[in-house]
């Protein structure tokens, strides 16, 4: 079994456990639920660095990135450095993320927020709207083309964005549809964690251009965000390159600010 199908046979038990615990009746009556979304995929069609910028304590290829930081203080460094907007993992087992860290954020940023889970169930897009998120991910290796089709329709009627990552031709093909916003492009294969920036460029002429393309995982210059935007990319997910320093907030300023100099 490789690491995604862990992650996601373990996320089947967790949501049916979240599902006792808090019915949907409460998350659909929480104060955020009735807040009103910011689109990131409008954020990046008019932005010149289109970053997108992740708190990730741990990963499972790398264990701690570091656990010493205030999700609070790292939305507002990120804010103030002037990024299109924020990704927050709530994956607690692999990744030592959780809905609080979501809420936290959503405290203290107007930025548009993505939920980054490994969503399996549509109770998990009515907790992102419940916590503040702004954005969905989906991920086509983990689903089929009608649970795409139905929970990204789901996400719109929330006015939630829809961002939908594949790793090869065939995840895209089966995520092209109207009710997705972005499609994300993840450089790392989730089954080896190779990362590559080599499958962004191969499946960029592949992606029609109503979508917004986004490159996830690996970004970590200059260099290499100046050659995805020749193939069209107009975001980038950038985690472990601004998480692995004492201040990402300030991290991520001095990437943006080289990036537009």
């Amino acid at each position: 079994m490789n690491i995604l199908d862990k992650i996601t046979s373990d996320k089947y038990k967790e949501v049916a456990l979240r599902k006792q615990l808090i019915p949907t009746r409460q998350l659909e009556q929480s104060v955020l639920f009735q807040r009103a979304t910011v689109s990131l995929s409008n954020k990046l069609k008019n932005s010149n660095t289109g970053i997108i910028a992740e708190h990730k304590r741990r990963s499972p290829s790398k264990s701690i990135i570091n656990n010493n930081l205030d999700v609070f203080e790292v939305a507002k460094g990120y804010e103030n450095a002037g990024v299109c907007g924020m990704s927050v993992l709530t994956d607690g087992k692999y990744f030592g993320g959780s809905l609080d860290d979501l809420l936290h954020a959503r405290a203290s940023i107007n930025l548009p927020i993505l939920r980054k889970e490994f969503i399996i169930d549509e109770y998990q897009i009515l907790e992102a709207k419940a916590y503040g998120a702004d954005v969905i991910l989906l991920i086509a290796a983990i689903l089929n083309k009608n649970e795409l089709k139905s929970f990204s329709e789901f996400a719109k009627r929330l006015k939630l964005d829809v961002l939908l990552e594949v790793h090869n031709e065939e995840e895209l093909h089966k995520s092209l549809l109207s009710s997705v916003d972005m499609l994300g492009v993840n450089n790392r294969n989730l089954k080896t964690f190779d990362v590559s920036l080599d499958t962004s460029k191969a499946l960029s002429k592949l992606i029609p251009d109503d979508f917004i393309k986004v490159s996830e995982s690996g970004i970590s210059n200059i260099t290499a965000i100046k050659e995805l935007k020749d193939y069209g990319y107009q975001g980038f997910l950038i985690g472990e390159n601004f998480m692995k320093t004492d201040d990402p907030g300030y991290s991520a300023k001095i990437f943006i600010h080289n990036l537009e100099n």
